[in-house]
């Protein structure tokens, strides 16, 4: 039972869970996105449900969740305009780069092949937060050979804004991160051929837009 972070003789049951979802949401281990499940935090808590339902109340007023009707309460989420963009911006800057690293050296291609195994593994028992580190794990071995300082850069800086959404992303769209596992698969596939640049970049390219996609799909069916 997770108590440490706060002293639960001096708080009420609601209180307690209020500054535990809270923390929780402030150090990113619920991340934009993610479903409150009042049950499971409840007996997280060694509480009833109805003191949670009092705390996540609170945190919709404050902006940090919000409520769906056949949905829940989730974690709010980040300015979407904002991911849309970076998500473009990467899909053109990560394809370059990682084009202007081919050929990639046998040992890297390897290193991104054990990752990818590993991702492969995180499925059968997901944990956004796991698979959003060895996804940017897989993605650094390929483009931190690009020999151009500047597009790296821009690369890296895209990579730290998604940082805050990118674990809800895979957890809150069905799907993504099967899919994602096998457009990696295609891409290592293509480095292993020998294949050209232009090719490498376009597939890159078209994996961030994929993972756009299904966002968007995702925000348009929760506002239908």
């Amino acid at each position: 039972m997770a108590h440490e972070a706060v002293n639960s003789h001096a708080l009420s049951k609601s209180q307690l869970a209020y500054q535990w979802i809270k923390a929780r949401i402030g150090d990113g281990t619920f991340s934009p996105g993610y479903r409150l499940v009042l049950g499971q935090i409840a007996q997280e808590l060694g509480v009833s449900a109805v003191p949670v339902r009092e705390a996540i109340r609170l945190l919709e007023a404050e902006g940090l969740v919000t409520f769906e009707r056949n949905v829940g309460a989730q974690v709010a989420m980040v300015d979407e305009i904002e991911y849309q963009h970076t998500m473009q911006t990467l899909a053109l800057v990560e394809g370059y780069a990682t084009a202007l690293a081919v050929p990639l050296p046998p040992k890297r291609i390897a290193t991104a092949k054990k990752l990818n195994a590993e991702l492969t593994a995180c499925l059968d028992d997901f944990e956004p937060k796991r698979f959003t580190s060895l996804n940017r794990e897989f993605h650094w071995a390929l483009f931190d050979a690009c020999p151009n300082p500047q597009v790296l850069d821009l690369v890296n800086r895209g990579w730290n804004r998604l940082s805050g959404l990118r674990t809800s992303t895979f957890s809150f769209v069905p799907g993504r991160a099967h899919e994602s596992v096998r457009e990696h698969e295609r891409i290592l596939a293509l480095l292993e051929q020998g294949a050209p640049p232009n090719e490498v970049e376009q597939a890159v390219r078209e994996h961030r837009l994929a993972t756009l996609d299904a966002f968007l799909a995702y925000q348009a069916e929760r506002h239908s």
